[in-house]
């Protein structure tokens, strides 16, 4: 409602039994102070009585929260996350499989390769029995699963730089979107600092330092990136803050501009560079050059070593 209509209820103009046109006006209502509804919605014929406006404010409250819920789930950045969950578990089910499949098959077969690439020798097998007939068709199971990983991995190497442009291309699609589901969304990722960022996935080590049965961790998911993987131990502390800064200042782009913003990453390649040059014997300068392009490896941030 409008400021002019500010004395309207919610109800005002709304068909019986009308949930969508509640909903809208719910999400569009406004008001400067609390009024009497339940009293205007009986004076205007919405309701019989106040009881019977609470029940139809709880129907369309109920409605319109779940159409909500409804539409966030389908928002891209939540599509991204399930995907890499969805890989994640085809991924783990696969390996179990085909462990449990090449195991079986050793008993049964001669010559018989472990892991993903032995369950998929042993599903162009041809079974001699009804046990070997199982032993084939579960291994065709486990590569199937493995070929729907693959399937998910390359859905997500296409859409996460259509949702979030910069965080993909400083991380890489993969680790982007871990980034996103261990956020639960692209805005909450945007609206964390880069120490939370740093060691997002380090939960576990997370908690038992602050109950005092462990060191503070340096990383998380973040350790899988180049940038911290590849530097000396002695220098992934500050490798682990230069990625998480500028890691949450992509997000925070592509959060809320979703323009790219090449600035980021020339400050991360700049800020590695600086840091890789520590293990660079007295004398020879690091090449700036020579550290990782963005694609996939990149980040930095303002008081990278604090």
């Amino acid at each position: 409602m409008t400021d002019a209509d500010a004395d309207s209820g919610w109800f005002e103009s709304v068909p019986p039994d009308d949930l969508e046109a509640a909903r809208k006006a719910i999400d569009s209502g406004n008001t400067e102070s609390p009024k009497d509804w339940p009293t205007k919605a009986v004076e205007s014929g919405f309701a019989e009585d106040k009881n019977e406006y609470y029940d139809k404010l709880h129907e369309a409250a109920t409605y319109t929260t779940r159409e909500v819920v409804k539409e966030r789930e389908r928002a891209d950045d939540q599509q991204l996350k399930h995907s890499i969950r969805a890989m994640d578990d085809c991924e783990r089910v696969a390996n179990e499989l085909a462990e449990r499949a090449t195991e079986w098959a050793g008993s049964r077969f001669d010559d018989v390769d472990t892991g993903i690439a032995g369950a998929r020798d042993l599903a162009e097998r041809e079974p001699s029995g009804d046990l070997d007939g199982r032993v084939v068709s579960l291994s065709a199971r486990a590569a199937a699963l493995a070929d729907e990983r693959d399937a998910l991995a390359a859905t997500i190497d296409r859409i996460a730089p259509a949702v979030a442009p910069n965080l993909a291309d400083m991380a890489g699609p993969e680790l982007a979107a871990r980034l996103i589901a261990l956020a639960g969304g692209l805005e909450p990722l945007a609206k964390k600092p880069s120490g939370t960022v740093q060691v997002l996935g380090a939960e576990d080590a997370l908690f038992a330092h602050l109950s005092g049965r462990a060191p503070s961790p340096k990383h998380g998911i973040i350790y899988t990136h180049e940038f911290v993987r590849g530097t000396r131990p002695e220098d992934r502390g500050s490798a682990a803050r230069a990625l998480a800064g500028k890691l949450a200042l992509a997000a925070r782009a592509d959060h809320y501009s979703g323009e790219y913003r090449e600035v980021l990453h020339e400050d991360l390649r700049e800020r590695m560079a600086t840091i890789r040059a520590r293990a660079e014997p007295a004398g020879v300068d690091g090449d700036a050059d020579d550290a990782p392009g963005p694609g996939g490896d990149s980040a930095a941030t303002e008081g990278d070593d604090a």
